[in-house]
C-alpha cells in the first residue's frame, strides 16, 4: 500500500490511500481492502456491481425527497444521488475525516450546498437523533472499518434508529459482508423491525444487498420489470437483474 498522504492522514482515524489499476481508482483505509471505486473517465458512474446494487430502492421509488447515506465509501453513491436526483436533499454520514478529505480531492465529491450535506459524525447518533425522525425517504448503509470483517454497526437498536428515521413509504439499503456469521445476526436484527426484509444473491466478493422497507410494498413483478426498462434506458443500470433477483428470493422463500 501506499504511504499516507498528510492530508488523508489525520491521527485518530485510519488513514484514506489510494491504489489505481487498469483506469480505476480505489479507496483504501490504510489496508487491502477495497472501500470504493471510481473509473476515471466516468467519475460520475457507479463502478461496482453492488454499489449499483444499493440503487434498487429506485424500483420503488422514483422521487425521494431526501436521500441519505450512512458511510461515504469513495462517494459514489452521494455523488449519483445528487446529480441524478436534482430535487432531492442528499445527505451522507462519515465518521472518518480523512475518507471525506479524500473523496473531496480526488474523488470528486462536490461542495456541500443548499442540496449537498456531509457530516462527520457516527451514523448511530445519526439515526438515534430524534430530529431526523420520519425525514428520510432512502436510506443507503454501507458501514465498514478498515478491516472489513462486518458491518460496524449492526445491533437491533441501529436497525431500530434506520427504521425510524424513515418516512411511511421509506425504504433502507444496506451492504452485509464480511464473514458468515454476520449475514444471520444482521438480517434477524433487521427482520425483527422492519415490515419486509429481502436479500439478493451476492453479487461478487461475498457482499449481499438487503432492501428493508417500513411498510411491506405490493409486489407486481410486470410493474417492477418496466421500472428496471425505465432504470436501463435513464441510469444505464442493470435493473432488470435486480428484479429478477427479487423474483428468485421470493421464490425460494415461498418455496
Amino acid at each position: 500500500m501506499p504511504s499516507p498522504d498528510s492530508r488523508f492522514a489525520q491521527p485518530g482515524h485510519p488513514p484514506a490511500t489510494i491504489t489505481e489499476f487498469e483506469g480505476v481508482r480505489f479507496l483504501h483505509l490504510g489496508t487491502t481492502w477495497v472501500q470504493g471505486a471510481m473509473r476515471l473517465s466516468r467519475p460520475d458512474v457507479i463502478e461496482l456491481d453492488y454499489v449499483q446494487m444499493m440503487m434498487m430502492w429506485m424500483l420503488f421509488q422514483d422521487a425521494p425527497k431526501h436521500i441519505v447515506q450512512l458511510g461515504l465509501g469513495s462517494a459514489a453513491l452521494t455523488k449519483f444521488c445528487y446529480l441524478r436526483f436534482p430535487d432531492a436533499r442528499v445527505t451522507a454520514v462519515e465518521l472518518n475525516p480523512n475518507v471525506i478529505a479524500i473523496c473531496r480531492a480526488l474523488f470528486g465529491l462536490p461542495d456541500d450546498d443548499e442540496r449537498l450535506k456531509v457530516r462527520e459524525m457516527n451514523a448511530l447518533d445519526f439515526v438515534l437523533d430524534p430530529a431526523n425522525r420520519n425525514k428520510v425517504d432512502v436510506l443507503q448503509v454501507d458501514l465498514y472499518d478498515e478491516e472489513a470483517r462486518g458491518p460496524v454497526l449492526d445491533t437491533p437498536e441501529f436497525y431500530q434508529g434506520c427504521f425510524d428515521c424513515l418516512t411511511e413509504n421509506g425504504i433502507m439499503t444496506t451492504n452485509v459482508f464480511g464473514d458468515f456469521s454476520n449475514y444471520d445476526k444482521n438480517l434477524q436484527a433487521m427482520e425483527q423491525v422492519f415490515d419486509a426484509v429481502v436479500w439478493l444473491p451476492e453479487v461478487h466478493d461475498a457482499n449481499i444487498v438487503v432492501i428493508a422497507f417500513k411498510k411491506a410494498p405490493q409486489i407486481d413483478f410486470s410493474v417492477l420489470y418496466q421500472r428496471a426498462g425505465e432504470i436501463k434506458r435513464r441510469f444505464n443500470m442493470p435493473a432488470k437483474n435486480w428484479v429478477n433477483g427479487l423474483k428468485e428470493w421470493m421464490r425460494d422463500r415461498m418455496g
